[in-house]
């Protein structure tokens, strides 16, 4: 396993990410003043997102089967705990947006390469994960 989101594996027979990409914000409060910089005051945490990235290949893995239950897992609204191999938790993420670009085609239609992106957002965890 590469990376789970929930009970779904990232891994060569389901879908290897070859990015994953995240952005943390921090909110500030700003408050304008006469000729100085913005007097700020730090609020909390802002947004928390995951991109993750990357191709599923036929001969290797059934990829639209894979992004079928991504988006199974989507339409729950569920947060999901998000951790990687090495045992990391990132803490609990929803599924907020799924690309997926299909290529090169075998004679049935079927795709032999499926790129995709996955778009996560941090929300409050409600099993206690932590991060």
């Amino acid at each position: 396993m590469i990376l789970s989101l929930g009970m779904f594996a990232f891994s060569i027979p389901t879908l290897a990410h070859d990015e994953l990409q995240r952005r943390s914000d921090w909110r500030h409060a700003r408050t304008g003043r006469v000729g100085a910089r913005d007097a700020t005051q730090y609020v909390g945490p802002g947004d928390d997102k995951v991109s993750i990235n990357g191709s599923a290949f036929a001969e290797l893995s059934d990829g639209r089967a894979s992004l079928d239950r991504l988006r199974e897992m989507a339409d729950s609204g569920d947060a999901w705990p998000l951790l990687d191999g090495a045992g990391r938790v990132y803490g609990a993420f929803v599924i907020e947006s799924i690309d997926e670009r299909q290529k090169v085609f075998l004679p049935d239609g079927t795709p032999r390469q499926i790129d995709f992106g996955i778009d996560l957002l941090r929300v409050e965890d409600p099993e206690g994960y932590s991060a």
